[in-house]
């Protein structure tokens, strides 16, 4: 009885010293600092000629897999705004629902940052169930690609090849749920979103990585790796098996 209340001590006192050092480090990365009730607005109800973001990417911010709309909903507000300035200034082309460009140039700096900072602000439950359901994408005819292949992919990569494929989580962290400033939340990320994105970083016709990054990437992956790694990340948790914290955790 002796040693069962010690071990219990002893993992009440490492529960006692981690889990607030895993929670505060919600703090450690620049969150969006916009106006959230006009980011709100804008996001519902449009500015000007600028329509509402609600109208493709959903009322919460989810995106849509038939309209080939990103979820937006929990992205860091850094990499939000920074998307919003390559769309506003050109060096991002909106090849999806081609308005973005159009978009953005008709919100002032100010307001591209209240967007960013209103979406970052919703909460999400980052447990695999907000991305694409794959099953129904599958009824529908999409290509979808097998997740166990694509978990390998985002842990590990594949460097057995000519041509490696580093892993995905070597930048984007642990299944894909982000590394601000610099890579985006990736994981929960809608499925046919994150292979039509995939095949632009591999053609070219996306260009707005940091240092190519993206590009050299994904030049090296297959149709079939696109699809896997996609069908991974979409239902991936932010938490590890016995884990209940996140380093964005509130």
């Amino acid at each position: 009885m002796r040693r069962f209340i010690t071990a219990v001590s002893a993992a009440a006192f490492l529960l006692g010293a981690v889990a607030p050092s895993v929670v505060n480090a919600s703090a450690q990365y620049p969150r969006g600092n916009g106006n959230i009730s006009n980011g709100k607005d804008i996001y519902f109800n449009g500015k000007g000629d600028v329509p509402a973001c609600a109208s493709c990417h959903g009322q919460d911010g989810l995106g849509d897999d038939n309209l080939g709309t990103p979820r937006l909903a929990g992205q860091f507000a850094i990499f939000l705004r920074k998307q919003l300035e390559d769309y506003a200034t050109d060096k991002r082309q909106d090849t999806t629902m081609f308005v973005m460009n159009a978009n953005a140039k008709g919100l002032s700096p100010a307001d591209r940052n209240d967007v960013a900072t209103y979406l970052e602000s919703i909460k999400v439950k980052n447990d695999g169930s907000a991305g694409s359901n794959l099953k129904e994408l599958a009824a529908n005819g999409v290509e979808v690609g097998l997740t166990h292949k694509g978990k390998s992919l985002v842990e590990f990569g594949q460097g057995n090849r000519a041509k490696p494929v580093p892993a995905c989580r070597s930048c984007h962290g642990y299944n894909g749920r982000g590394a601000p400033p610099v890579y985006p939340r990736i994981g929960g990320q809608k499925y046919v979103y994150l292979v039509n994105q995939l095949k632009k970083w591999r053609d070219g016709s996306r260009t707005n990585d940091p240092r190519g990054q993206m590009q050299a990437v994904a030049r090296n992956m297959t149709d079939e790796d696109i699809k896997n790694a996609a069908a991974y990340l979409t239902v991936a948790s932010d938490y590890s098996s016995g884990n209940f914290f996140t380093p964005y955790d509130h």
